[in-house]
């Protein structure tokens, strides 16, 4: 008898927990002699609708990767960088940052990478492919010797001014773990007498000059990597990505599948799991 009244006035997770998230993609290279990566797509249902998952039912989970810088010298292009890899949470993808480049258009891709700055190239189309509300913004052109600033999840890069590099654009700012936390900025585009800062929430800067290396975008936050200079010098990395899931403590416990590596924490009458690296499955219970 103890045993079933100790059933019954049990709290029991719901057959359909619902999960709001934030999926951030992974933040775009910056060029060599060029424009910033830009951020990696932002999508979040804080402020909208949370997704509805089962028990016992595996969700993917992929947290992509940032791109690499591009390498050169010489005015010669050796490597060329590399947008940004998406991220996944179940039916929401956030694209990756498009790189930043030196004699081309910037990549689309989540938010944009700056335009070149061996020629005046505009920056890549951001929130590619469209999604409302928008994943994030267009990267800022270059100018004749100097690069344009990534888009960020939150504005477009700056343009570049000779002689000064543009900009990358600002990231945004969630409170989906309990502390405001700023993510996704782009990176800077390379200048002569400054470069271009990197985007407020983790943007790699821009070099001044030709002798210096790009700034990286931080990690787990999906920003853009800075763009380096003309001698043999590199581009910043973009960040990597991260995938932040807060429910109700009621909801269940939560598995973290093979390949992935995250951590949970409480706050308040919620669960924040933080998922940082990898692609595999989680699942309540």
């Amino acid at each position: 008898m103890l045993n079933i009244i100790s059933a019954i006035i049990s709290p029991l997770a719901p057959a359909s927990p619902e999960i709001n998230y934030l999926v951030i993609a992974g933040g775009g290279g910056g060029g060599y002699a060029g424009g910033g990566g830009g951020a990696g797509g932002f999508r979040t249902s804080i402020g909208g609708s949370p997704l509805t998952v089962s028990l016992n039912t595996n969700v993917t989970v992929t947290v992509g990767a940032g791109g690499t810088g591009g390498i050169g010298s010489g005015g010669v292009t050796s490597t060329v960088s590399t947008s940004g890899a998406n991220s996944v949470f179940s039916t929401i993808t956030s694209t990756g940052g498009g790189a930043g480049f030196r004699n081309a258009i910037g990549a689309t891709g989540g938010s944009g990478g700056g335009g070149g700055g061996d020629g005046t190239y505009v920056g890549g189309a951001g929130n590619t492919p469209s999604t409302s509300p928008s994943q994030g913004n267009n990267g800022g052109s270059g100018t004749p010797s100097y690069g344009g600033g990534g888009g960020g999840s939150s504005a477009v890069g700056g343009n570049g001014v000779d002689p000064n590099g543009g900009s990358g654009g600002a990231g945004t700012a969630s409170s989906i773990t309990g502390t405001s936390v700023t993510r996704a900025g782009g990176g800077g585009g390379r200048g002569g007498t400054t470069g271009g800062a990197g985007g407020s929430g983790g943007g790699g800067a821009g070099c001044t000059g030709s002798d210096q290396s790009g700034g990286n975008g931080d990690v787990n936050t999906g920003s853009g990597g800075g763009s380096g200079g003309n001698s043999p010098q590199v581009g910043g990395n973009g960040g990597a990505g991260v995938v932040i899931l807060r429910y109700l403590t009621a909801s269940g416990t939560i598995t973290i599948g093979a390949g992935l590596t995250g951590s949970t924490a409480t706050d308040g009458s919620h669960k924040v799991t933080t998922i940082t690296a990898g692609t595999g499955n989680v699942s309540w219970a």
